[in-house]
């Protein structure tokens, strides 16, 4: 089960140095989140049989979210990782050390705003002046930005209560906030609580992106380490859409979360690497203005600027 001694650990990883070299020093550490294409490329060892023909080897790095995760890749102490959408928005607002890598596109439509038992919000529309909880900086900020916007009310109509997943959790079950925006697992693991009601899914609101990310030093000095990290998990993408029913019951051994809520979370995931493309990069950037519309962050930022081309590679001009 994901518990706060999870996402405690998690945000001390960010903080902790890493070892930077193991053997001859040829290494990619990579930091990953227990629920989605690293965390069954790392059981599969998709990443350390490619890169072993360069002669590379594959440290990893948990994480509980995506935020802590970044902050670790933009100080160097990882070298590349996989996050939602708000995370490298943040990121980049704060002139962190990273670029775009690769994309996931609408690969983490699983999150929802939900609603505890006895609640008596029935639209978007009332959660007015209610209390809503999510992780700062996270895919759960911009997702709940966007369906106020989608239902007319702004930022300021509600009572933003910014709490980690695990706390989130916690805060949820007691009935101390009046909806929780949050993605699987742990959506996956909450809807199926005595009560609890789905006000709304991604799905129906906006386009879902995940992202891959490297630090921008390590790439430039070893950009055939992050894409052969790709070509890899193109690899473990394509067997994982194929393969469904297996890769539930590979997460579910890996988070301990119950198989038929890892099923459910599997069933929301699209299994896919793509570059970034022009589409997705203008996706990312009205995110990105609706951050610093908002003043959530504090300067407008250019996505496009941090996006990699892999060497060899025409630039996209999006």
């Amino acid at each position: 089960m994901i518990t706060r001694r999870l996402a405690v650990a998690g945000a001390l990883a960010a903080a902790l140095p890493i070892p930077a070299r193991a053997g001859d020093g040829a290494v990619l550490r990579v930091g990953y989140q227990k629920n989605g294409i690293l965390a069954v490329a790392k059981e599969q060892g998709a990443i350390e049989a490619r890169l072993k023909t360069l002669g590379v080897g594959v440290t990893w790095v948990e994480f509980s979210y995506g935020p802590p995760l970044l902050e670790a890749l933009s100080l160097g102490s990882i070298d590349f990782g996989q996050t939602g959408d708000a995370p490298p928005i943040f990121a980049q607002a704060a002139k962190a050390n990273l670029v775009y890598a690769a994309a996931q596109p609408n690969g983490g439509s699983g999150s929802a705003i939900l609603l505890p038992k006895g609640s008596t919000i029935q639209s978007l529309a009332d959660l007015k002046g209610r209390r809503v909880a999510f992780a700062k900086g996270s895919s759960a900020h911009n997702f709940t930005i966007a369906a106020l916007e989608k239902a007319g009310l702004g930022y300021a109509d509600i009572e933003p209560v910014t709490l980690a997943p695990a706390d989130g959790a916690a805060a949820f079950a007691r009935g101390a906030v009046d909806a929780w925006t949050v993605w699987d697992p742990y959506f996956a693991i909450a809807e199926t609580g005595e009560g609890v009601r789905i006000l709304a899914q991604a799905s129906e609101i906006t386009p879902t992106n995940n992202f891959f990310l490297a630090n921008r030093t390590a790439i430039e000095a070893n950009p055939e380490r992050v894409t052969a990290a790709i070509e890899a998990l193109g690899g473990v993408a394509a067997w994982c859409e194929a393969n469904r029913g297996e890769v539930a019951k590979s997460l579910s051994r890996i988070t301990g979360v119950p198989l038929p809520a890892t099923e459910r979370t599997v069933g929301r995931i699209r299994y896919v690497i793509a570059p970034m493309s022009a589409q997705v990069t203008a996706e990312q950037q009205r995110i990105a203005d609706r951050f610093h519309g908002l003043k959530i962050i504090p300067r407008a930022i250019r996505v496009a600027d941090i996006v990699w081309t892999p060497p060899g590679v025409p630039r996209s001009n999006g």
